[in-house]
């Protein structure tokens, strides 16, 4: 199934920031590449790295990963409440206090990339069985409306801005 691209108006502004990271190609394909891209990725860490932080208050590599987990789940709570008909608006979520909560210096860099995996092979499931007209279903989260198709493309756009940062500002952590 091609679903097309969102148009502006189907989310707040902010989220171009990630949505026009993704072109408009097959959704789900890009949804599932970026599973083992990241694990790809990662596979360079050295060892402890994963606390690594480029800068003094600046997330580690695990808080990172902690908070791609969180926005995963969210942003696909968000898409299925919004494919259920859901009314209401839907909460948003304030990053710092989520990861500050999340205790992901505690965890292992394996054990985050796989709660990833979990999490996006759930969205993808359930993006995967959406009629067409189910992509184009508008809710509220945040104040905002916004569509299940533009839900999609920024979780693919935030996950993408993410790897950027690992690459462009987190390099001392992984070898040579």
């Amino acid at each position: 199934m091609n679903v097309h691209r969102p148009e502006s108006g189907e989310y707040d502004p902010y989220y171009e920031t990630y949505i026009g990271r993704i072109g408009d190609g097959p959704i789900l394909s890009v949804l599932t590449a970026q599973s083992q891209g990241l694990r790809d990725q990662l596979a360079g860490l050295v060892e402890g790295g994963g606390d690594y932080r480029y800068a003094p208050g600046k997330w580690s590599i695990k808080e990172m990963l902690g908070h791609l987990n969180d926005s995963e789940r969210v942003f696909g709570m968000r898409a299925t409440c919004i494919a259920r008909g859901e009314t209401a608006d839907l909460p948003g979520f304030e990053q710092d206090d989520y990861v500050e909560a999340g205790g992901f210096g505690s965890r292992t860099v394996e054990s985050l990339v796989r709660e990833f995996d979990l999490l996006r092979a759930a969205n993808l499931e359930m993006l995967g069985g959406l009629e067409p007209a189910g992509w184009l279903l508008v809710g509220r989260a945040n104040g905002s409306a916004v569509s299940v198709r533009a839900i999609a493309w920024t979780l693919a756009g935030h996950v993408d801005h993410h790897r950027a940062v690992l690459r462009e500002r987190y390099g001392q952590a992984f070898s040579a």
